[in-house]
């Protein structure tokens, strides 16, 4: 993937991540978000987690804002351990957004694809090839 891709893919994910930041604000809650209402019941209201239990699950987005983040800066720098951490917060995600799929189900979506570049794309999933590196030298 070349770099100006590699770029592009590092902003997007910074910018996913910052939107994970209205999960947090709407479950903890310190914010209405009207597309996320706060609600104590998830999965179509069949899991009741309490005021405490939605308040740790706001704190899953905001693990998962900074894991997006920190993910886009790692892999823009072309550290070996940006994909697999951008694989573990991209699952983390999709399970937060399943758990409230009416008014999350754009961000699971959004996990698909960001798996799939992963997955289509061996250049940024295997850090030591020499694609990898010759990115990581022209920076």
């Amino acid at each position: 993937m070349t770099k100006p891709l590699i770029i592009l893919l590092a902003v997007l994910l910074g910018i996913h991540g910052l939107i994970h930041l209205l999960g947090f604000m709407a479950y903890w809650p310190l914010k209405e978000i009207p597309e996320l209402a706060y609600k104590t019941m998830f999965l179509n209201g069949r899991l009741d987690l309490g005021i405490a239990g939605t308040r740790l699950y706001s704190i899953f987005w905001l693990i998962s804002a900074i894991g997006f983040v920190v993910a886009a800066v790692a892999l823009f720098n072309g550290q070996r351990w940006a994909i697999p951490l951008l694989v573990v917060i991209t699952l983390l995600t999709g399970v937060i957004t399943a758990l409230d799929w009416n008014d999350a189900f754009r961000g699971t979506l959004i996990d698909v694809v960001i798996l799939a570049i992963l997955l289509l794309s061996p250049q940024i999933t295997q850090p030591n090839s020499d694609k990898f590196r010759a990115i990581k030298e022209r920076t």
